[in-house]
């Protein structure tokens, strides 16, 4: 018995250990201001939000060895920039890909904060390119191809990894050995796109802009504005139903992808709302399923 015990601890134990948090930063962390750290964190009907993100980190999930296909996602939870679901949005995705060899990173990204931030609509971005230029730096060390590194996103989290997709020519952060800021693909889950007056979601502008943005910030953080031939391959989900953020914006992102012949699915629920993770209630398609197979056929998965 208490062999069995043991042998249990040991497993738990290290499957703990491969789930280690790092700091973002070393030392002084970009555009930020001297502040309290009043971070905070909850679990309400089975749904885990922080809030008042102001110390970023990266929650590293690596895959067994025998499985790994070299292949890593960095996640970005949705909460509209106001929180972080950081549970079904993150720590819950990144464990399912590890089932299939694929290293998952979940990004705990700065909540946008006059208070703690000197201008905070670059904040959450400039945690992001850091997420990938950290990644890339240590790809050696979690047994990663540089080359295999996508960005995921939920929700307003999927606005952050699209911008991080689409704004990755300008370095928001300290990059002297220009390591690339530009995710290899994205998956973008009934994600936050445009900040345009018609389809946009005016919550998660007003928080990253502020309620009084000019049209040219608008236009610059509505990203199916500045897709390029040179925007990484996208995979996107999203519900007709969706009373939270319109499906729109995935279909107008999709639609912008298209037009510069970047490789691009799209997949789309009848129903189904927003928020619903990795499993839609209302419908037994498992996206992440679908999602998988894009990413075998263009080559991520391969050992």
């Amino acid at each position: 018995m208490k062999l069995i015990f043991l042998i249990t601890f040991l497993m738990i134990s290290r499957t703990i250990s491969s789930q280690e948090v790092i700091p973002l930063y070393r030392g002084k962390i970009p555009n930020s201001k001297p502040a309290a750290n009043n971070e905070s964190s909850e679990t309400a009907n089975g749904i885990l939000r922080i809030s008042k993100v102001s110390e970023p980190s990266l929650k590293v999930f690596l895959p067994p060895k025998e499985k790994s296909t070299g292949t890593a996602v960095i996640i970005c939870p949705g909460g509209g920039y106001w929180i972080i679901a950081a549970g079904h949005e993150g720590n819950d995705v990144a464990k399912k890909l590890n089932e299939k060899g694929i290293a998952a990173f979940v990004l705990k990204y700065r909540i946008p904060d006059n208070e703690t931030m000197v201008e905070k609509e670059i904040g959450p971005l400039q945690d992001a390119q850091r997420a990938i230029q950290l990644v890339r730096q240590n790809a050696r060390k979690w047994k990663i191809r540089k080359n295999k590194i996508g960005i995921m996103g939920f929700s307003a989290g999927g606005h952050l990894a699209s911008t991080a997709g689409t704004h990755f020519e300008k370095s928001y952060i300290v990059n002297k050995k220009h390591v690339s800021l530009r995710p290899d693909f994205m998956i973008l889950i009934y994600p936050v796109i445009s900040f345009s007056d018609s389809i946009g979601h005016l919550g998660s502008r007003d928080q990253l802009l502020g309620k009084n943005a000019s049209a040219d910030r608008i236009n610059e953080y509505s990203n199916e504005l500045h897709v390029t031939s040179n925007t990484p391959p996208a995979f996107l989900v999203h519900s007709k139903n969706d009373s939270g953020v319109s499906w729109k914006n995935s279909m107008f992102f999709f639609q912008a992808l298209q037009q510069k012949n970047v490789s691009a699915e799209i997949y789309l629920y009848e129903n189904g709302g927003h928020g619903f993770g990795m499993n839609n209630p209302t419908s037994d398609v498992k996206w992440m399923d679908k999602v998988l197979l894009w990413m075998e056929r263009n080559g991520w998965l391969k050992k």
